[in-house]
């Protein structure tokens, strides 16, 4: 083991001239991390308080099991910027650590958890249209439950075996080295575990992208079809709005997603090469900015595939309206218009009758 460490920080700083990350390149993520932090605290907090936290609760299916656990793994990854945002704007040993070890686990799980969960409310959907009738066994609110605890608990496992693994093998650094990646902590052992899981990752993604993909044509065809038998019927409006809603769903996957997993992999493999390795850093930093960017766009999905949410809305603004004073004071002008109205009219009527 201690001449694996050796051979690796040998590695490290006779590398560190193909490593280096410019100040500038640090002080862009830092700010562009801190802004997506704000915002996405807030559309996700706000998010939150409605799904869990609402008086006027809505009744569980299996759709809202799966957008609650979307929002949890949204407002976890939201939560675990900060620990990000400090890797780029701090050159600390226990900062690099800390990130290294508990910040990135964190920052992907919920990531990978956002996307299977995607991938869950898709397929419910599309179970929907396939059976509008009926309710298939994965379409119940018990299997709902039970895909989103083994899901969690896969992931955890996960990231706890990755987190332990990098406890009893990681390399001892003196200072930050120049490169900002978690190399510099890798075991060769570490390493080989490293590339198993993001290549599973990438088998994830490839499923859930193919499987998108397959219910959004499945629902366009199953369109074209009942519009060519009956032109306006009801069925084909609903079958229009439903896949003008996979498309959303599709449209913020792949923006937010593709182009990470298209750096991701081969930068787990390549990044031993000299004259690869400060390109594929900066590439895979900005497509992980891409990807973050879907804690932002979430709500976008809360909203069209979730009633309660958009009535959630509704109610505020319909209380928010009762609650404005100049909507209240001209409520009470018209109220009292009125009652001087009536009393005028019925003076005039007994006049007239005397």
């Amino acid at each position: 083991m201690e001449g694996n460490g050796l051979s690796n920080r040998t590695n490290i700083n006779g590398s560190s001239h193909c490593d280096q990350v410019k100040p500038s390149a640090d002080l862009f993520f830092t700010v562009v991390y801190s802004l997506v932090f704000l915002v996405g605290l807030v559309l996700n907090g706000f998010t939150l308080k409605v799904y869990f936290f609402s008086a006027h609760q809505q009744v569980s299916s299996s759709v809202t099991i799966y957008l609650k656990n979307l929002v949890a793994a949204d407002f976890l990854l939201t939560l675990s910027l900060p620990l990000r945002i400090g890797h780029f704007a701090s050159r600390s040993v226990t900062m690099f650590r800390v990130y290294c070890n508990f910040g990135a686990s964190a920052f992907y799980l919920n990531m990978y958890a956002s996307i299977l969960f995607m991938g869950y409310i898709a397929a419910n959907r599309y179970l929907k249209i396939v059976h509008p009738l009926g309710t298939h066994i994965f379409q119940t609110v018990r299997a709902a439950h039970i895909i989103s605890a083994v899901t969690w608990v896969v992931l955890l496992a996960i990231m706890t075996t990755y987190v332990t693994q990098s406890f009893l093998t990681e390399e001892q650094l003196l200072s930050v080295p120049n490169t900002l990646s978690c190399d510099a902590l890798h075991s060769e052992q570490l390493s080989l575990f490293y590339k198993v899981i993001h290549t599973l990752s990438a088998a994830i993604f490839i499923i859930v992208l193919v499987s998108l993909i397959f219910f959004y044509h499945g629902t366009s065809r199953r369109l074209s079809a009942a519009q060519q038998r009956q032109q306006a019927s009801s069925g084909s409006k609903k079958l229009a709005k439903s896949r003008r809603n996979m498309l959303v769903l599709v449209s913020v996957f792949c923006v937010c997603f593709v182009p990470y997993h298209l750096v991701r992999l081969p930068y787990a493999f390549l990044r031993g090469w000299c004259s690869w390795r400060q390109a594929f850093f900066y590439l895979k930093e900005l497509t992980v900015m891409v990807s973050v960017l879907n804690v932002c766009l979430d709500p976008l999905i809360y909203f069209i595939f979730c009633k309660a949410f958009r009535a959630q809305l509704r109610l505020r603004r319909v209380f928010s309206a009762r609650e404005d004073p100049t909507h209240r004071a001209s409520a009470e002008r018209r109220s009292s218009n009125l009652r001087m109205s009536t009393i005028m009219f019925n003076k005039k009527s007994s006049l007239t009758a005397t």
